[in-house]
């Protein structure tokens, strides 16, 4: 490649190695125009091409790519060409499949190549706070560490087919309803450990190209504003050396943006914001190097996307509808199958019931909609594998003669597509009256009854519960669904997928009830980190169906778990045993938790996961790694992960409410600890084991110096030591009527912080 003035003044602000006949040369003239030009789009999904730069295309994902052939819109207007609809995220989550996850991104890399993109805008890690968010079923879970480990597996396999990912939204994007100004009020602690979390596993380990920051504001500063978000944390801490791209018309201000860390706003402004970023170095304003610096971020990632670029690429229709037929079938949960209902036989006579069967729901609504290459039906499906099939779309005299007649009905429920996508959050959790009525006269004509449920968002499901004898949870399958759900139904495949939210049994027991809507422009994160089942599980509250949660055609036992200790990470083992009838999956899920932590935290939290496939009677052992900053919490004081020394209850289970085994192991905690100081109070003196003696033993003293007996002290009684547990030690001396000085306290503090290093 020429390298001009740009090129050159580009690669000095990344620091790129130059060889020697590439001498340090001075800007061309209008460097810093050329710059700023391409630090925003040239369209509505493409970059600009600025001498040697070329431009590139960068589109929506994450379940398939939508690459749009007519007028371009950021809400899924516009028509876009044919490409396999792959699970959405809410779906593909239930896997608990990083392979298969890879697999999907490495078939998205492809489609992208095939089509020209050179990033595909995904995937989606935001936490699912709260079930009504709109944007739902982009994302994988309200756990950021399987979010993590999805989102990751995800961007290895687009990137390992040169496509650039996109990981978003960044950051504490969790609510839809004036997404573009409210701000997420949220504590440090809380936003470390649960909604930055999956964001920082992702970027350490495997490199985004792109980083899309948010619309929204976190505590008061618009993430593309936000220094501390973009720069401190996302590049400092992390080492994220990729290019730090808009959520589309997200930049308020992009001087203040570009000063903070972002490289390229999308979309085309039509130079205007160009300008303004000119004008702003030109008066001092804005550091010249800091434009610089964007731009050759933004210029490396258009050469590496186009050096991967190939008119010639191609990819197999069939095969990835395959692989989209697989991940469903996969993605798919067995939530409920009273006296084995299912699998059906192929002998079976079906009444098949509902829309969704000729009309399915396979994925939800926005920028993510595609166009795919094909789509299976249910009912068709289901015909292809039955000895007879009737359908009816709801309740007529005619519906209930033949849910009588036949050996099984298949009823398919869920949420309209209406009621949920991206721009607005929903206002309730309930399936629509018409379908619970729909199913209380199938089962009342047919007590052998088939729920099918198509959702995006998590739905009220204690009536169907009650209702049906069988229930298979599909959430958005994708173009390949329709097959997944007749091979599941039948046996073909059985299901492994479990869930990775909890579903409540009312909307008022999820942990943001009070706080999910804006007020005054803000959102309050009052439950802090007690999201999902970590609410649930503080509060002991009864769900319809726990995180975690899935069944399957066989059944497997659990025994000999063996937990260690090691210097970096804690090997957890199990033996699992296949001891029903049929090859089957078993997803094994580890929960840890310290009893008497000294901060608020759940009974337990997943930290880690693995899976075996078994024929009957096969007995294998699962062993998983545990890194050990999953035993860590967010230290504000020291602004660092901390692991305390404990001894921590270790699960081995089928889900979060059903832990089969458990084990205690020491952990030695991080010897840096924070000093006491004269804020500090007696009881976190008293609850220290160094402290405490030391304390004691001054105390003590005190008492025999005012003359009191032994007795006499012990005579405080307990609520009077609970009293004098929140009084900061500083302060003892307005107790003390002069007996102590603060000169003794301060050595008294001295003692216990020197015995405690």
């Amino acid at each position: 490649m020429k390298k001009t003035g740009l090129y050159l003044a580009l690669a000095a602000a990344l620091g790129l190695g130059m060889t020697a006949c590439n001498r340090t040369e001075s800007p061309a003239a209008g460097a810093t125009a050329e710059q700023a030009a391409l630090g925003s789009g040239e369209t509505f999904w493409t970059t600009k091409a600025v001498g040697d730069i070329p431009s590139i295309v960068l589109t929506d994902g994450p379940h398939g790519v939508r690459k749009q052939s007519g007028n371009p819109d950021h809400v899924g207007i516009g028509a876009s060409e044919p490409a396999t609809c792959f699970p959405p995220a809410v779906a593909l989550g239930q896997s608990w499949d990083p392979d298969l996850v890879r697999r999907v991104g490495e078939a998205l890399g492809t489609e992208s190549r095939a089509l020209g993109v050179g990033v595909l805008l995904g995937p989606g890690v935001n936490i699912k706070r709260d079930p009504r968010c709109g944007r739902n079923f982009e994302y994988f879970s309200e756990d950021p560490l399987i979010s993590g480990v999805l989102g990751a597996a995800w961007v290895a396999g687009v990137q390992s087919r040169g496509v650039g990912a996109s990981l978003k939204h960044f950051a504490a994007n969790n609510a839809e309803d004036d997404r573009m100004r409210a701000s997420s009020q949220v504590d440090e602690r809380t936003l470390r450990e649960i909604y930055l979390r999956a964001f920082e596993r992702i970027i350490t380990r495997e490199q985004p190209w792109t980083v899309m920051c948010s619309y929204n504001r976190i505590n008061g500063v618009y993430a593309a504003e936000n220094e501390w978000l973009l720069s401190t944390v996302l590049r400092d801490e992390w080492g994220f050396d990729g290019v730090v791209v808009s959520d589309w018309g997200a930049v308020r201000d992009r001087v203040t943006a570009v000063a903070a860390g972002l490289d390229l706003e999308m979309p085309a402004t039509g130079g205007m914001t160009d300008t303004e970023v000119s004008a702003a170095v030109e008066s001092g304003a804005l550091d010249a190097a800091v434009v610089a610096r964007a731009a050759a971020r933004v210029a490396r990632l258009a050469n590496k996307a186009s050096e991967h670029a190939d008119s010639t690429t191609s990819f197999d229709v069939d095969e990835h509808h395959g692989l989209a037929r697989t991940a469903a079938a996969r993605s798919i949960v067995l939530l409920k199958n009273e006296a084995d209902l299912l699998p059906l036989s192929p002998a079976s006579s079906v009444a098949v019931v509902g829309g969704f069967a000729t009309n399915p729901r396979y994925q939800g609504g926005g920028s993510s909609h595609v166009n795919p290459t094909r789509l299976d039906i249910p009912l068709d499906e289901i015909r292809s594998r039955a000895g007879s099939v009737s359908h009816a779309d709801g309740i007529t005299e005619d519906t209930l003669e033949a849910a009588r007649a036949a050996d099984v009905a298949v009823v398919f429920l869920g949420l309209p597509a209406e009621e949920e996508s991206e721009g607005f959050d929903r206002t309730h959790i309930d399936l629509p009256d018409q379908q619970l009525q729909l199913l209380a006269a199938v089962v009342q004509a047919q007590p052998r009854t088939v729920a099918v449920l198509s959702h995006g968002g998590v739905v009220r499901l204690d009536t169907v519960a009650e209702l049906a004898p069988a229930i298979l949870d599909g959430a958005l399958l994708g173009q390949g669904g329709g097959a997944a759900i007749a091979d599941v139904l039948f046996g073909a495949v059985n299901p492994s997928g479990r869930l990775t939210e909890t579903v409540p049994a009312r909307l008022q027991d999820c942990p943001g009830y009070l706080n999910f809507t804006p007020e005054d422009g803000r959102i309050i994160y009052g439950e802090r980190v007690f999201v999902g089942y970590r609410w649930y599980d503080a509060r002991d509250l009864a769900v319809t169906f726990p995180f975690g949660h899935g069944l399957s055609y066989t059944s497997f036992d659990y025994d000999d778990l063996v937990v260690h200790a090691g210097t970096h990470e804690l090997t957890v083992r199990v033996t699992v045993t296949n001891t029903g009838d049929r090859t089957g999956r078993e997803v094994v899920q580890i929960y840890a938790g310290l009893p008497g932590s000294r901060v608020s935290r759940p009974p337990q939290w997943l930290v880690g996961f693995g899976d075996v496939t078994l024929a009957p009677g096969d007995r294998r052992i699962v062993e998983v790694d545990i890194p050990r900053n999953e035993l860590a919490y967010w230290d504000v004081d020291s602004a660092r992960w901390t692991v305390e020394t404990g001894d921590y209850t270790v699960h081995a289970g089928a889900s979060s409410r059903d832990l089969r085994l458990h084990a205690t192991v020491g952990v030695t905690g991080d010897t840096a600890i924070a000093p006491f100081t004269l804020e500090s109070t007696i009881g976190e003196l008293l609850a220290d084991p160094v402290a405490a003696p030391i304390l004691a033993a001054a105390m003590s003293e005190l008492g025999q110096s005012d003359g009191q007996s032994e007795g006499q002290g012990a005579g405080l009684g307990t609520d009077m030591i609970r009293m004098l547990a929140s009084i900061p030690i500083g302060r003892i001396t307005s107790f003390s009527g002069g007996s102590v000085s603060h000169q003794q306290v301060a050595q008294l503090i001295g003692e216990v912080n020197r015995q405690r290093s």
